[in-house]
């Protein structure tokens, strides 16, 4: 379909109205979840600036794997979404992939709970402060069992998204967003008759705020008239080895794109960590904004995957064709405004995360502000490559884009940031300058994997 053809087509704006729908709960489900994490690296910062910088360590230990362990189990919406398309009351096929990425859930969790017990050492063993290290330790000794629930929950919130159910998501999401709010203040200073816990205490408030939306999502589809005769969570989760190997063999791949693009920027706070205290704090604050602001074109590209996965269970190459691009021009659409904000506003989004004015934190916030500048820049390639992967995955293909991240990423935008970082005088500057350059190549090579399918007919 030729641009000229897809804005004519009387189509587009049901589509669009149609995407809308179904993705503004999802992207407002994206930000509450994300602010949580805002919430807590908000609250380090008050804690004290080691507490900030040892949460930063920590999390980008958790993030990378977690991620990994979300793509795995978030196959489950495009497997669904498949089948809704080909039968509408195909409720036992839902089920039944449904059950598989919930113990998929438990499966995954079990061996990164180990991982994440010895985060102090294995910071230790690459090379950051031994006190940082430990601190990092403690918060992550918190920290690690919200991994469980945090995957059931995604699990479900998938099979709801399959099934255009996304306003009960964003609820229970709002509702542990608040939650989280209040047991980070209580559990980090000891407020409310609460233990001081410091870095543990926003660990174990994220756990519980985790465990807060699984069980609220539960409560939904026991309620629910219409979901409750088909037992999509509470009930027997049965294997069934088809379905189980269905969600893996194209989980897998997306966990590893989604760990390739995340891992390169947990491996850039280790770097940062190398250069200077002030420039992994900087770091940590442009990276919280960035992910703030990439909420939206993720959660359009998650509708893009459930709505060209309805269309390629219908085996229409016209409607696969119109979801991905109707979802993909409105995600550029807004990743341009979120530039433009960025690059305007960068000393008003600092300031969320400590004070710009004091003395002390002057070298934190100029470095900051050059961090966020780029990050304004990568925000167009970074939304445009969102967009492409699950629009790819909606057509159950990710084994390639895997390979394009993992090209992107490590044989590209990882040697130009060294080079940049360590090579010249840009230090920090150089190493998101060349987390945009790696980003760039992903997206440049998804379009062009895109365009192929659809010439082809998305066969």
């Amino acid at each position: 379909m030729t641009s000229i053809a897809f804005f004519a087509n009387h189509r587009v704006r049901d589509d669009l109205l149609a995407t809308f729908a179904l993705s503004w709960p999802i992207v407002l489900t994206n930000v509450a979840i994300n602010f949580m994490t805002t919430t807590d690296v908000m609250m380090l910062g008050w804690l004290s600036p080691e507490a900030l910088a040892a949460g930063s360590l920590g999390f980008n230990i958790y993030m990378p794997l977690f991620l990994f362990c979300v793509g795995v189990v978030s196959a489950v919406a495009p497997i669904a979404a498949a089948r809704i398309g080909a039968n509408p009351n195909d409720w036992e096929g839902v089920r039944r992939v449904g059950h598989q990425s919930l113990i998929s859930s438990l499966l995954l969790a079990i061996p990164f709970w180990i991982v994440f017990w010895n985060a102090a050492p294995i910071l230790r063993a690459i090379g950051e402060p031994p006190e940082l290290a430990d601190l990092a330790g403690r918060y992550m000794h918190g920290l690690q069992w919200a991994l469980a629930p945090a995957l059931l929950f995604i699990s479900a919130r998938s099979i709801f998204a399959a099934l255009n159910r996304t306003a009960p998501v964003l609820i229970a999401s709002l509702i542990a967003v608040a939650f989280n709010g209040f047991a980070n203040y209580a559990l980090i200073f000891g407020h409310f008759g609460a233990p001081a816990w410091g870095v543990f205490g926003s660990g174990m408030a994220t756990t519980l705020s985790q465990s807060l939306m699984f069980a609220l999502l539960i409560g939904y589809s026991v309620l629910d008239p219409r979901l409750r005769p088909q037992k999509l969570i509470l009930s027997l989760w049965r294997p069934h080895a088809a379905s189980l190997a269905q969600i893996w063999r194209l989980g897998v791949p997306i966990g590893g794109t989604i760990t390739a693009e995340v891992s390169v920027f947990a491996f850039s706070a280790f770097a940062m960590g190398l250069i200077s205290q002030e420039s992994l704090e900087a770091h940590a604050i442009a990276l919280q904004i960035a992910a703030t602001a990439f909420m939206v074109p993720l959660g359009l590209g998650q509708a893009a995957s459930v709505r060209v996965g309805h269309a390629y269970g219908a085996r229409d190459p016209a409607a696969i064709s119109l979801a991905g691009w109707t979802a993909f021009g409105m995600t550029m659409a807004f990743v341009l405004v979120s530039a433009v904000t960025m690059f305007a506003f960068p000393r008003q989004l600092i300031s969320a995360f400590l004070s710009t004015d004091a003395p002390e934190n002057a070298l934190t916030v100029a470095l900051a502000l050059s961090f966020v500048r780029v990050a304004a820049i990568f925000q167009i390639v970074d939304g445009a490559q969102a967009a492409l992967s699950n629009m790819l995955r909606g057509v159950h293909d990710s084994r390639w884009p895997m390979v394009m991240a993992l090209a992107g990423y490590w044989a590209i935008g990882i040697p130009v940031s060294f080079v940049l970082a360590f090579l010249t005088p840009l230090r920090g500057l150089g190493l998101w300058i060349g987390l945009a350059v790696g980003l760039a190549a992903v997206a440049a090579m998804l379009l062009a994997r895109w365009l192929g399918k659809e010439r082809r007919g998305f066969i």
